[in-house]
């Protein structure tokens, strides 16, 4: 199963003894220094739309700071992959996991992994959508997670095994109190899971919301 691994088992060592007390990263995000607002000419950036059983999560998804991992994740939305799957790995403080088991925790038949794009100088703020992955930098497919706090300890360090981090790909524009009724859950183990919700959060539908037409010019009154 992909997890979210720390660049660094120290910190998230660190971390981990702070869940529940008062979580890694602030409470309210920090800023990007990377604009992801498309560029002039462009269509706006996908949404999309993550009904789930706590209620409904808006994402918007930036293809052109994260080129491989935003069609990786729009492929599987119009597929229809996600529909039925959960949020299996909650962790106060850290993020929400999601993209990869059945409420049985059965692992779904996934795509090839892509390459790790965290070097495009997005960082794991609150709200943001990143890949999650193994130990292997180049390991991520279908699972993601939504930061819950700001996690400067999963950003890009460089191109080593230890130092990739974990590529951003979106941004919850919506619902971001959902994403914490999530994070909240009461959770337990689940066989080799840990940080599982009892209950579980299912994602009953994932779509692409249509585009935002862009604001028609007008010509000044006479």
């Amino acid at each position: 199963m992909s997890r979210v691994r720390s660049t660094s088992s120290i910190a998230l060592f660190v971390c981990s003894l702070l869940l529940g007390m008062s979580g890694c990263g602030a409470s309210e995000p920090g800023t990007q220094s990377v604009s992801t607002a498309p560029v002039a000419g462009q269509p706006a950036n996908p949404r999309v739309l993550i009904e789930t059983s706590l209620g409904n999560i808006t994402v918007e998804v930036f293809p052109a700071q994260a080129p491989q991992s935003a069609a990786n994740f729009l492929n599987y939305v119009k597929t229809g992959f996600y529909d039925g799957l959960v949020f299996h790995r909650v962790i106060p403080g850290f993020m929400i996991q999601a993209g990869g088991m059945t409420p049985d925790m059965v692992e779904k038949a996934k795509n090839a992994p892509i390459q790790n794009e965290a070097d495009n100088g997005l960082k794991n703020l609150r709200g943001t959508l990143a890949m999650a992955r193994t130990g292997e930098p180049h390991s991520a497919s279908s699972q993601f997670f939504i930061n819950v706090a700001d996690n400067a300890f999963l950003n890009h360090r460089g191109k080593s095994f230890e130092g990739w981090g974990y590529a951003v790909f979106g941004q919850v524009v919506e619902g971001l109190n959902v994403v914490d009724a999530i994070v909240a859950v009461p959770r337990g183990n689940r066989g080799p899971h840990g940080d599982v919700p009892l209950e579980p959060v299912v994602m009953k539908r994932v779509s692409v919301l249509p585009e935002i037409a862009a604001p028609v010019a007008t010509a000044p009154a006479p």
